[in-house]
């Protein structure tokens, strides 16, 4: 459907949706008691014990979603009561047909079927809470609320109890949570925040015990009151949970080399730790760290030659992530990017003259540390400390003689993050600081031997939290040899060799860099049915995080613009809608204006619980710094895209999305297609499949493939690649109970290049591609025995040659876990990992590859067991 007929049709509920976006909700409040000398309540899910009659029944929940503000299909009731070390939540969830509740199981923190959740904000700061979800089939959901519900930490476990029972009203849920999971203040009489959120799974909806309007400010800025809370003394937490490994891993025995002769087997230890200094402040430690139940990356490759961005998925460093975050630019540039702590090693025993080489995978983590929490007087406070071993790579070379060499220093890891709130929790302030140091070698000199970055940042709301202005500054420092430096300088990332560029250059004697960056925006965040924003950020050519944080590219000015409308109130034919527009520009430290690019993208869930989500691009000026990898700047073809995805209703048993995305340029300069099939489906309540394919083409004319020279002249060998790639993802999830599930994992990745028709750079800034590049003919370009010789010139004589850069990469990953949590908090972990990684014949096709390089190939195999034990003292 175009835009504007979208936009028309959808209009005509405007006035009755402003009418209740400008409702106002009054905070409600709960009072609850103690049941010290009541008796006590055992956690079955009856509610029938004496000591609930202390406190009294509060219901009136309100719907959110579809139709916010209306009485929801199914009204819900909550009891809240508390001791000296546990507060106690009743729900009764009330269904005029209990056969029609949804039992769905799934693993921890999945939100299968119907459930009911409570949201406590016992810091009372309006800005982070404690969530615990409970379905009616018994799976605990529990997640660390940040940022005013910007940021849910689903790595948060925490130890509680929970029970859940049918009957013939509906069903009914206890919880018990120890105070000791959590946080906050001192005072003889306290005041928590507080929420309940219901899933109706028959209707898809949402009710609320405090009601909250469309597009609020907001989570836990909007939360009611529980107030009652007198003479809780916090509890500080102690916990200890040891863990023991054992490991064997299978593989193709490799003739005469020594370090790949078909197994290996090792048993470590190592331990966790959670110590409650205060009331409102938690020490984690970690020492010699295990991530062996981890699920793998996904299959990628990057043709632009620049670091893929993978999310963090290691316990440890994912929970209570959200404190030590500091985005400052957009996409993924951030001061801490955690999987710096333990990467690959950047040193390589086959530079030593190895024939054979065992170079490790990771950098041993020796132990790690986080101080985070949040006072009653506002402050926010996290510190991580984290040290990584020596790092050597066992060699034999030439000769025979084995040796071993450092590919890796030992090397300390710090980050400091602090936030004041203030104006009554409307505004903050914070800042950041970390440290990179290595204990530098002769054979590293390569590395930075420190790496020092910091930050400020703020943010103010007004008028209820309607408006808001943000913004952040970043300055960092690097420090090393001149050949650490240097590299540094001709890295992707900087480019200070570029021939065309007059404000930056290599100077081979710097022993140090120094660059700064940093956003500001204002908006419209909440309230009525739009929402905007203006800003910019910027990064300068010396600017370099990428030693504890994560920084694509420098060297760039970027100013941006969004505004989204909203139809929160259900019509005859749809239940939500948005539309939105978006533009940015962007440019160099030069001036040089490089990018300008429009969007409109909008999303609309039907009646029927269907979604469809689509979007249109247009480009009409794209120049790069980067693509002639230090060469002069880059214009490409102006680019228009689209794309289309929908999803039928996900609480069905099957249910599918399908999506497409097509970008095209002029002249044909590059493209993409790109397919989308996600299929999931859930044959029983214990089991769940679900399996995402993706197909891509991705075709260019002037990819990158080397840097040459003609006569003392620089040639930037270009050539057209026709790429795909495909991947299929399938999990499968089967809960024998909430405790114990089995888990399977597995994705095949096979990418696939061919080149042709090589040309080379002319006039790279030329508006057409025939003036922006020369093609070889057929009597200046041969191949012969892998090579591709070029006479340019036709004399007869070879000018220069280039390596076949054609290459196909197939890799498989799979996992299978078994975990068992015997008792909260303690878990058993039964792990089988496998995986295939190779160089497959660009020549051959899809299933030829699947053949020869997937399923003949004998995989490598992992077995492990894990067990921990969480004490709590």
């Amino acid at each position: 459907m175009p835009i504007a007929i979208l936009i028309s049709s959808l209009s005509f509920s405007q006035e009755e949706a402003s009418e209740i976006n400008k409702k106002q909700y009054e905070k409600r409040v709960y009072t609850t008691a103690s049941i010290v000398g009541k008796g006590e309540i055992t956690i079955d899910g009856k509610i029938d014990e004496e000591a609930w009659n202390v406190v009294e029944w509060s219901s009136d929940y309100v719907e959110f979603e579809p139709d916010v503000g209306t009485a929801p299909t199914e009204q819900t009731k909550l009891k809240i009561a508390y001791d000296d070390k546990n507060l106690y939540v009743a729900f009764k969830c009330y269904e005029k047909d209990p056969s029609t509740i949804e039992r769905r199981m799934g693993r921890r923190d999945d939100f299968p079927g119907d459930w009911v959740e409570l949201n406590i904000d016992s810091y009372n700061d309006d800005r982070t809470g404690f969530s615990f979800t409970i379905s009616a089939s018994g799976v605990k959901g529990d997640e660390f609320v940040s940022n005013n519900g910007n940021n849910w930490d689903s790595s948060w476990n925490p130890i509680w109890y929970v029970d859940t029972q049918i009957d013939a009203e509906g069903w009914t849920a206890e919880m018990r949570i120890p105070l000791s999971q959590l946080r906050f203040g001192n005072n003889e009489e306290q005041v928590w925040g507080l929420q309940s959120t219901r899933r109706y799974f028959k209707n898809e909806e949402r009710s609320l015990w405090q009601p909250v309007p469309a597009n609020p400010p907001g989570w836990v800025s909007e939360f009611g009151e529980l107030r009652g809370l007198i003479g809780l003394k916090p509890q500080k937490q102690l916990e200890i949970q040891p863990y023991t490994v054992a490991q064997l891993d299978t593989y193709e025995a490799e003739t005469g080399n020594p370090y790949r002769d078909g197994s290996d087997t090792k048993l470590t230890g190592g331990l966790d730790a959670k110590i409650g200094v205060t009331n409102d402040l938690t020490v984690d430690l970690t020492i010699n760290p295990d991530f062996g139940q981890v699920d793998a990356d996904p299959g990628a490759i990057a043709l632009d030659g620049f670091e893929i961005f993978f999310q963090e998925r290691r316990p440890f460093f994912v929970e209570n992530k959200n404190i030590f975050d500091y985005n400052f630019a957009g996409n993924q540039d951030n001061l801490f990017f955690s999987r710096r702590i333990g990467r690959t090693p950047q040193g390589s025993a086959y530079g030593e003259g190895a024939e054979f080489a065992d170079d490790p995978i990771n950098t041993t983590i020796l132990g790690a540390a986080k101080l985070s929490g949040k006072t009653k007087d506002g402050w926010t406070l996290g510190i991580l400390e984290s040290v990584t071993a020596n790092e050597y790579a066992d060699f034999v070379d030439e000769e025979g003689n084995e040796d071993e060499v450092l590919v890796e220093p030992l090397t300390n890891y710090f980050v400091g993050r602090v936030q004041k709130d203030f104006n009554d929790r409307n505004s903050y302030i914070g800042g950041i600081f970390t440290a990179t140091t290595r204990n530098m070698a002769d054979n590293l000199q390569f590395l930075h031997s420190h790496a020092y970055s910091g930050g400020l940042d703020f943010q103010h709301n007004w008028k209820d939290r309607k408006y808001y202005v943000e913004g952040s500054s970043v300055i960092s420092n690097v420090r090393g040899s001149a050949e650490a430096i240097t590299n540094t300088q001709y890295s992707l990332t900087h480019l200070f060799q570029r021939v065309d560029a007059s404000h930056v250059e290599v100077d081979p004697n710097k022993t140090s860099l120094t660059g700064t960056g940093g956003r500001f925006e204002i908006g419209k965040g909440s309230g009525g049915n739009w929402r905007y924003n203006f800003g910019g950020n910027w990064r300068s050519p010396e600017l370099e995080l990428n030693d504890l944080g994560f920084l694509r590219q420098a060297d760039e000015i970027r100013q941006y613009a969004n505004v989204r409308r909203f139809w929160n109130t259900p019509t005859s034919w749809f239940r939500q809608a948005n539309i939105g527009l978006n533009q940015f520009t962007s440019f160099d430290f030069e001036g040089n204006y490089n990018r300008i690019q429009y969007e409109v993208n909008g999303y609309v869930n039907w009646k029927n619980n269907w979604w469809t989500e689509g979007g249109a691009a247009h480009k009409p000026r794209i120049f790069s710094n980067t693509v002639l990898r230090g060469g002069p700047r880059w214009r490409w073809s102006d680019e228009n895209y689209f794309f289309l995805f929908a999803g039928t209703d996900g609480r069905k048993k099957f249910n599918m999305h399908v999506g497409h995305v097509n970008s095209w340029s002029q002249q044909q300069n590059f493209g993409l297609q790109r397919y989308v099939l996600r299929f999931f489906y859930q044959p029983l309540n214990t089991l769940s499949l679900s399996l995402i394919t993706e197909y891509e083409q991705n075709p260019n004319k002037t990819q990158y493939v080397t840097e040459r020279s003609f006569n003392g002249t620089p040639r930037y060998v270009l050539g057209k690649i026709d790429n795909e790639s495909l991947s299929a993802t399938l999990r499968v999830n089967y809960n024998i109970n909430p405790n114990l599930t089995i888990q399977y994992y597995g994705q095949p990745f096979i990418f696939n290049a061919k080149y042709s028709n090589f040309n080379y750079v002319n006039n790279p800034i030329a508006e057409d591609l025939n003036d922006r590049v020369t093609w070889y003919d057929n009597n200046q370009i041969s191949f012969e025995e892998g090579v591709y010789n070029v006479d340019e010139d036709k004399d007869g004589t070879t000018d220069y040659s280039f390596g076949d850069p054609n290459f196909s990469f197939v890799q498989f990953r799979s996992n299978l876990v078994v975990r068992w949590e015997y008792i909260p908090g303690s878990e058993i972990f039964l792990v089988w990992s496998q995986g295939i990684t190779g160089i497959g014949d660009p020549n051959n096709n899809f299933n030829t590859i699947i053949d020869n390089q997937l399923l003949s190939q004998r995989p490598q195999n992992t077995f492990l067991i894990k067990a921990t034990y969480r004490f709590v003292l």
